[in-house]
C-alpha cells in the first residue's frame, strides 16, 4: 500500500514538473512583449488576435497536462496554435506544414505534452538565428498496426552551429525545452504505457534538424492500442 502510494505521489510531481516546464517563460514573455508591440502601432485587430491565440494556448496546456494522451487532431490542433503565434512573433519569417499519412486515423492517440517542445526548439535553437524565412515540417507518418512516427524538420542553422553560438556568447546553453521532454519521456516509462523512441540530429543533406519519434502503446489495463 506504501508503496503504491509513493509511486502515485512520484508519478504526480512529473506530471506537475512536466507542465511547469511547458509555460516557458521566455515564450510568455516574448509573446505578451509582441501583442504589446502590435498595441503601440496601433495595430489592434492583430493584437486581437495574437492575444486570442495566446489564451487559447495557455488553457490548452493546463487542460492537456491533465491527460495522459490525446487524440492526433487534437495534438495538431496544439501545434497550429503554437506555430501561428511565433509566426506573427516572427512576422511572417517562419512558415510551417503539418501533413499526416492516410493510414492513420485523427483520433488515434499520442502520448500528450511531448511534441511542442520539440517544435519550440527547431524554432528558438534553429529558425531564430537564421536570416532568411525559415520552415518547419511536421509529418505524423503509419509504421505499423500498433506503431508511428512522428518527424519534426526545420531548414535552420542545425544543432551544431546553433550551440557554437551559444559557447561564444559566453552564456551556458540551458535548453528548457530538451528538459520539458526529458521529464515527459521519463514519466511514459515510469508509468509503462508507451514505449518511446526519440533521435534528434543534424539533417545530412542540408542544413537544420530533424528529430524523430516512434511511438508504440503498451496495452495494458491504463492504455489500449490506437484504433485504425
Amino acid at each position: 500500500m506504501l508503496e503504491t502510494i509513493n509511486s502515485q505521489k512520484q508519478q504526480h510531481a512529473l506530471e506537475l514538473q512536466a507542465l511547469r516546464s511547458q509555460m516557458n517563460p521566455h515564450f510568455v514573455h516574448n509573446s505578451l512583449n509582441a501583442i504589446q508591440y502590435y498595441i503601440q502601432r496601433n495595430e489592434v485587430e492583430l493584437s486581437e488576435i495574437y492575444l486570442t491565440k495566446f489564451s487559447k494556448l495557455i488553457r490548452s496546456f493546463f487542460t492537456l497536462s491533465r491527460k495522459r494522451h490525446i487524440t492526433i487532431a487534437q495534438e495538431v490542433s496544439l501545434l497550429e496554435n503554437y506555430l501561428s503565434i511565433e509566426q506573427l512573433r516572427f512576422e511572417d519569417k517562419l512558415t510551417y506544414s503539418i501533413t499526416k499519412d492516410t493510414e492513420l486515423d485523427e483520433e488515434d492517440i499520442i502520448p500528450t505534452m511531448l511534441l511542442q517542445p520539440i517544435v519550440e526548439n527547431a524554432v528558438n535553437h534553429g529558425i531564430f538565428h537564421k536570416a532568411t524565412t525559415g520552415t518547419v515540417a511536421i509529418h505524423f507518418g503509419y509504421v505499423s498496426e500498433d506503431s508511428f512516427k512522428v518527424t519534426i524538420i526545420d531548414d535552420g542553422i542545425g544543432l551544431v552551429k546553433s550551440k557554437a553560438i551559444f559557447d561564444n556568447s559566453g552564456k551556458e546553453l540551458n535548453n528548457r525545452s530538451s528538459s520539458v521532454l526529458q521529464d515527459r519521456l521519463k514519466l511514459l516509462e515510469y508509468s509503462n504505457t508507451w514505449k518511446v523512441s526519440y533521435t534528434l540530429e543534424d539533417r545530412e543533406d542540408s542544413e537544420g534538424a530533424i528529430a524523430t519519434l516512434i511511438f508504440k502503446p503498451i496495452e495494458d489495463e491504463h492504455t489500449s492500442i490506437p484504433s485504425r
